[in-house]
């Protein structure tokens, strides 16, 4: 996976604070299409089914996180979802109000495909992990791995704790598969309204 250009990176940071600001107030987004001044490659890669995630910190401390990984939404229509979604909907926290949406830290984590690995392949902090065994299904992005400074064992058993299975599910059975992320952000939200 090539990561995005700067331009493509710049218009969905600023589709996904135009996103959060609005959940902020409780207004719906409508994500526009992708300027007229983007290269055609910038706006047919926004323009293909991805998976991604959004994850909004406030002071250093995750304040919500939400992501699609079935590959059938444009990245530009995806992005500003999972942002509305990371200020409003998870279930973890409180909708974010008005007054802490300038407070924000905005993170975007476009995945690559999904690809089978091996435990001794994991490399933290590269590889993000999905785990699943039967109905539960568990994700963590790469950048969890450095942010707790885990090692590979403890990141696999960590992706199967997400997903409700037992620690050591990764060396009995369960389906453990990696992805890489072109991360973008975190940048300070700063709205349009005071």
């Amino acid at each position: 996976m090539l990561p995005l250009s700067s331009a493509a990176r710049r218009w969905l940071l600023e589709m996904a604070r135009a996103a959060v600001e609005a959940a902020g107030w409780g207004e719906p987004f409508q994500a526009p299409q992708a300027p007229p001044d983007l290269p055609p490659t910038d706006a047919s890669e926004l323009e293909r089914p991805r998976a991604a995630f959004v994850s909004l910190h406030k002071q250093g401390r995750l304040r919500g996180c939400v992501g699609h990984i079935g590959f059938d939404t444009p990245l530009r229509q995806l992005v500003p979802e999972m942002a509305q979604a990371a200020a409003r909907d998870d279930a973890r926290f409180d909708p974010v109000s008005p007054e802490e949406v300038r407070e924000l830290e905005i993170e975007i984590s476009v995945l690559s495909d999904f690809f089978p690995i091996e435990p001794d392949q994991v490399i933290p902090g590269v590889h993000g992990l999905l785990a699943r065994r039967g109905i539960h299904r568990g994700i963590l992005l790469p950048q969890v791995a450095l942010e707790h400074n885990w090692d590979a064992a403890r990141f696999l058993s960590e992706t199967c704790r997400k997903a409700g299975l037992p620690f050591d599910a990764w060396k009995r059975g369960a389906t453990i598969e990696a992805f890489t992320a072109d991360i973008i952000g975190a940048e300070k939200h700063t709205p349009a309204r005071s």
